[in-house]
């Protein structure tokens, strides 16, 4: 995919950075870094403003990210409440809630940028469990502020090396979402194991 999107970045520019990054958002297979990457790339040539650049990349996330949520809680409302029909699984959503209450915006913050494979899923997880839009609202925005400054910022500053510099990004993100998940499960396991265990 790489191949012929990147080539677009300076013909279509703001519209594709703000679209690539909006879809990455929603979960959907697009190079959302690596165009950034060639975006600020391109306003170090001086074919774009890195100010653009990094507004329609900030526009389309912030976007993506609130399109996600609230579909996600439009329409996982639903599902959640046909789970909740046993005592069981109603006592398993209602502590899922309160993790999510407790450290929900952590996670909503991390999963924009250090954690950016994380981040469609934890905005479906977010609007799903009725986490409320003032509590995701500010760490996204602050988040995906980062996300935007690190990967338009790199692409300004090493022009000549995008292609290299996207491929090391892609796998350091994906090392850090996998050993944030491995860890999750580990506690997860560890707790219930706990709850189990006989005294």
């Amino acid at each position: 995919m790489t191949e012929w999107l990147l080539p677009l970045v300076p013909t279509w520019g703001l519209w594709l950075v703000a679209m690539t990054t909006f879809l990455s958002c929603l979960a959907l297979p697009v190079p959302a870094s690596l165009v950034m990457l060639a975006a600020g790339g391109f306003a170090a040539a001086g074919d774009l403003a890195l100010w653009q650049v990094a507004g329609a990349a900030f526009a389309g996330a912030v976007l993506g990210d609130h399109a996600g949520f609230l579909l996600a809680r439009t329409v996982g409302a639903p599902i959640v409440a046909r789970m909740a029909r046993t005592p069981a699984r109603e006592q398993a959503l209602h502590r899922a809630r309160a993790v999510l209450d407790r450290s929900g915006p952590g996670a909503v913050f991390l999963s924009r940028w250090l954690l950016s494979p994380l981040g469609p899923y934890v905005n479906i997880a977010s609007g799903a469990a009725g986490m409320s839009l003032r509590r995701f609202t500010p760490p996204g925005i602050a988040g995906e502020a980062i996300w935007v400054a690190i990967y338009t910022g790199l692409g300004y500053a090493f022009a000549d090396r995008i292609v290299e510099l996207g491929g090391l990004l892609g796998n350091l993100s994906g090392a850090l979402a996998a050993a944030a998940v491995a860890v999750a499960l580990g506690i997860w396991l560890v707790r219930a194991l706990g709850r189990t265990t006989p005294t």
